[in-house]
């Protein structure tokens, strides 16, 4: 993360105050263009950087060249036709310095963003290995958007072109998967050059990559905002979420001599028993931030393997240090904690373990049973860590006292992502955008409606190339399946996403329902994903004649006794994968939801209960890990729905299948 002075200057500079390139070290060709680059075909591309006011730039590619001034802001941005698709071309960039652009392919750029999904790399998904080995594409660039967050606008990216390679998509934490896969199979259809630029960051919410004057419009997030406003004016750190701050100015086992340090004295310290602990502190009802410290003795030598510490369910936020150094952190709630212990953090003897735990609930604080605290060695040799340890309060929350606006410790601000990871790409020529994010914004799905596509809007009008494609990954199953037709967030964030889909122009959707697990919020099946995107692109965008979405309902009639669905996307017909139709609910005037029986027919789904003599509404696959078994003849599953919320409701008629 960039100093303040740093931030402040590069802030300025984007506002258009006048700065020279020395000044500020801003680079003479923004790091966006390199060596294995892509240059999007067919349309003008924008090539741009910093030099003294009024210096000449002049960039050349096989014969196109283009020459422009540098602004009185230090900017040059010059515009340039690219040659035929293909290549390998070399760039000439000549100005106050020269510099050669090689191994340059044309072909079509797509940008990959999201939260965790899409930032989840090939390595880590199924026959992850198996298809690292495979991953010779020299056609496929990859650029991964290094992460940053920023209180104000930003203007140089940080990273580099690669060519797709075994090694290239492996490195560092593996490039997104859901992007390779994606990619793979536009490359192979169209056969021109791919590059996918990756810009991503796990857990943020869509505001954070939306633009404060449309936030600002929205009037939803004038709270972070103002927060973001007033960091901002009082420098420090730019986190980028509202937590770390709070502990900065709040959190006194910070000061001076931290409370996690090996050395500090906490002879004065009450000794507690975990996991309840907050009783002998008096906070067992109130919130507050209490730190616990505990020695523990392990073997010489230690065993070799990967150690982890398992503290299970935490309210609200732990973080966690051995031998004063982090292993880490959650706000996640429902998410046992486990941490994997890097080499070097633990020794043969004595060892210290520390946990800060902000508690806001009642008998909160450590939620799991004490044989469910333990430090697992490499062996899995188990150190119990229940019992005896020493604790203190920090921080007494209870009202008056201020509290943060969230806990998370990841970047969760609006605009944060948007000024320090989108705004520096712009305004490069790209085909489009794909989507995989809404995880983080399901409990607040009705809201995601209007979001997402004012974030849409936002990226276009900065890029400035009109309405390009953007294809959204619906939410995949997640969580357990529910025995009764229940309410879900997870079930009203996909219908947020599909009617994204529907009224944003030149944008698509693609559902992932049977993809999911309903233990992990990152399923290992990315290649689905990746190639039910490139169906959207293939057919939305390249003209295709394929089958690129499952039934989708399209209106309803109301029947004695029944509804009847009607669909669009049929292709090759309805079928049902499995047994039996599920997964359909009819309500009436009571607004009661009861499972309904269902059979096809032919482009239409006739559903009835006895139950609810005069159904009024219908929903298909409405909860967070649906039985979803509706899929057209081509393999695509149904987009999940309900006419309670969606147009298309005919008034009630006799049909030639009702009177039958």
């Amino acid at each position: 993360m960039l100093r303040k002075s740093v931030c402040t200057l590069i802030g300025a500079f984007v506002a258009g105050i006048t700065a020279i390139a020395a000044e500020t070290s801003l680079p003479f060709v923004s790091p966006m263009f390199g060596d294995n680059m892509v240059l999007q075909r067919g349309k003008p591309n924008t090539i741009w950087g910093w030099s003294k006011p009024g210096e000449v730039v002049r960039v050349e590619i096989a014969g196109h060249t283009a020459k422009t001034v540098t602004g009185a802001d230090g900017r040059w941005q010059a515009t340039i036709q690219p040659p035929a698709p293909g290549g390998p071309y070399t760039i000439n960039i000549d100005g106050p310095q020269t510099v050669e652009l090689h191994e340059v392919l044309v072909g079509d750029i797509w940008l990959c963003g999201g939260q965790s999904n899409m930032e989840l790399g090939l390595g880590r998904t199924r026959n992850g290995v198996d298809e690292i080995k495979s991953a010779n594409h020299p056609e496929i660039r990859l650029y991964t958007v290094r992460q940053h967050v920023s209180y104000s606008a930003t203007a140089v990216p940080q990273g580099e072109w690669k060519i797709c390679s075994p090694q290239t998509v492996a490195d560092g934490g593996g490039f997104s998967a859901v992007a390779y896969f994606f990619g793979r199979r536009v490359q192979q259809d169209i056969n021109v050059p791919i590059g996918l630029v990756q810009d991503c960051v796990g857990g943020t919410p869509a505001e954070t990559w939306a633009s404060p004057e449309t936030l600002h419009r929205l009037q939803d997030f004038d709270a972070g905002l103002a927060e973001m406003a007033r960091l901002k004016a009082n420098g420090g750190p730019e986190y980028g979420n509202y937590i770390m701050p709070w502990y900065d100015d709040y959190d006194i086992g910070l000061k001076s001599n931290t409370w996690a340090a090996v050395d500090l004295d906490d002879s004065n310290w009450k000794t507690v028993q975990i996991p309840s602990g907050f009783q002998e502190l008096g906070m067992a009802d109130v919130p507050g931030v209490c730190w616990f410290r505990k020695e523990i003795t392990l073997p010489d030598p230690l065993p070799a393997g990967k150690a982890t510490i398992y503290l299970g369910v935490i309210e609200k936020m732990d973080t966690t240090y051995i031998n004063s150094r982090w292993v880490g952190a959650s706000s996640w709630v429902e998410n046992p904690r486990a941490y994997q212990i890097k080499e070097g953090i633990l020794k043969p003897g004595k060892n210290l373990v520390t946990i800060r735990v902000f508690k806001m609930k009642p008998q909160g604080g450590f939620m799991t049973k004490a044989d469910g605290l333990r430090l697992v060695l490499g062996d899995d040799t188990v150190i119990p860590l229940a019992g005896e340890w020493k604790g203190a309060l920090s921080v007494d929350a209870r009202p008056p006292h201020p509290l943060p606006l969230g806990f998370e410790n990841y970047p969760i601000m609006p605009s944060v992502l948007y000024q320090g990871m989108i705004q520096p790409l712009a305004p490069l020529a790209i085909t489009g955008v794909i989507w995989y994010q809404g995880e983080a914004n399901s409990e607040r799905a009705y809201q995601y409606r209007t979001l997402l596509p004012a974030m849409i809007g936002d990226w276009r009008k900065l890029f400035g190339q009109g309405d390009f494609p953007f294809y959204i990954v619906s939410l995949p199953a997640f969580m357990h399946h529910q025995d009764a037709p229940t309410e879900a967030s997870w079930a009203e964030l996909r219908e947020a996403q599909a009617l994204t889909a529907r009224n944003v122009p030149n944008s698509g959707v693609a559902v992932c329902i049977d993809t999911g697990d309903p233990d992990n919020i990152h399923p290992k099946d990315k290649k689905v994903v990746g190639e039910r995107l490139a169906l959207c692109a293939l057919t939305q965008h390249y003209g295709e004649k394929l089958p690129y979405q499952g039934p989708t309902f399209k209106s309803a009639e109301l029947l004695p006794g029944t509804m009847k669905l009607h669909f669009d996307h049929t292709d090759g017909g309805l079928v049902v994968k499995g047994d039996k139709l599920k997964e359909f609910s009819l309500a009436g005037k009571d607004r009661k939801w009861h499972w309904a029986d269902a059979r096809i027919e032919g482009d239409a789904i006739v559903v009835s209960s006895p139950m609810v003599p005069e159904p009024e509404a219908a929903r298909y696959a409405w909860q967070s890990y649906p039985a979803a078994t509706l899929y057209n003849g081509a393999g695509l599953p149904a987009v999940p729905f309900r006419t309670d919320d969606w147009p298309g409701i005919t008034e009630p008629r006799q049909s030639a299948s009702a009177q039958r």
